[in-house]
């Protein structure tokens, strides 16, 4: 999996994020924490995307199952994307208050 993160002509791999020196540390903060509220968001519109009622429109089939995980995959990056629900910028904003901290206990 690649990001593309705005403002970077770049992809970068996930599993590289922390390492790259291609984003600023705030790039990489923002850029994980939207990761995070968009695998959330995955799960909260799993269970909101489940029928409650059974009929024949909302059937139990792999192809169903694979269509749907694929709709709620997209639509949460998609929110994500837009800026979400807040969680991600909050817990950016945090972030940033403990690097600083931890940068001075260590020193």
């Amino acid at each position: 999996m690649s990001l593309n993160i705005p403002g970077i002509s770049a992809q970068v791999p996930l599993d590289r994020l922390a390492t790259t020196t291609a984003l600023t540390e705030e790039q990489k903060v923002a850029e994980a924490t939207r990761l995070f509220e968009a695998v959330l968001l995955r799960q909260i519109l799993r269970d909101a995307y489940k029928p409650v009622i059974r009929s024949a429109l909302n059937q139990d089939s792999f192809a169903a199952d694979v269509y749907r995980d694929l709709t709620v995959a997209h639509l949460a990056e998609a929110i994500s994307r837009q800026g979400g629900v807040g969680l991600a910028r909050e817990l950016a904003t945090q972030l940033h208050r403990e690097v600083p901290a931890l940068e001075h206990a260590h020193e």
